[in-house]
């Protein structure tokens, strides 16, 4: 998605208004150094879960990857595909490098 962004593309758990639902995400995300976080930000597939719950006002989501990795974002809006895209911060639903301040 961008330079210096770790990237991640494939499938993923959607827990929307308490229903888990299997869906494709296309993720990316980077420090901000400005707000002094992870910002992660992507999209994911279409599903009737994320529809109900976005229709409800119910945009915050959990989204775990095969790995194990989970990250607390929001639904964003609906793209012209029919999915959502969703944002985070904080920890994201995917592998980012372990970077230890003061070493190279």
């Amino acid at each position: 998605m961008g330079d210096g962004e770790e990237e991640y593309r494939g499938p993923a758990t959607l827990v929307a208004g308490g229903v888990e639902a299997s869906v494709e995400a296309h993720l990316a995300g980077h420090f901000d150094p400005l707000v002094g976080a992870y910002r992660w930000v992507g999209r994911v597939s279409p599903d009737p879960a994320a529809d109900a719950a976005y229709a409800a006002g119910d945009t915050a989501v959990v989204l775990r990857t095969p790995e194990g990795h989970e990250g607390e974002g929001r639904l964003a809006e609906a793209n012209v595909w029919g999915g959502y895209r969703v944002v985070g911060t904080g920890t994201p639903p995917f592998a980012v490098p372990h970077v230890v301040p003061g070493e190279d």
